[in-house]
């Protein structure tokens, strides 16, 4: 996975992989996902050790290191990002708009981080 337009190296990159639509964007009480948080300085790339499967990542940049998405009236105040890249409107897309595929051979996925505030 690479990230692209990170609006800076402060604070953390936190990401969320999970293979069930329920748990998806933000991965809260799925056994299964993946979590990782690393420093914002570090992410620029990253690779993973999943299983075969469909999967959908989110992504927050936490730049103040608070550990959750910073909003305003319910606009998002740091940056996202989610795979596949999909249009965004009102609340996160769905897990199908970016749902990817794991087979035996590597997948790379880039992500763009958007901000709004």
């Amino acid at each position: 996975m690479t990230l692209q337009g990170l609006r800076s190296e402060r604070g953390q990159i936190r990401l969320c992989l999970t293979r069930d639509p329920r748990h998806f964007p933000n991965c809260a009480g799925d056994p299964h996902a993946v979590k990782r948080s690393l420093p914002s300085s570090h992410a620029a790339s990253l690779s993973l050790d999943i299983p075969p499967g469909d999967y959908a990542l989110s992504v927050i940049h936490d730049e103040n290191g608070n550990g959750r998405l910073d909003t305003f009236l319910r606009v998002p105040r740091e940056g996202f990002g989610f795979s596949r890249n999909p249009g965004i409107r009102m609340g996160p897309p769905r897990f199908e708009e970016t749902r990817f595929h794991v087979a035996e051979e590597a997948v790379a996925q880039s992500v763009r981080i958007r901000y709004i505030l």
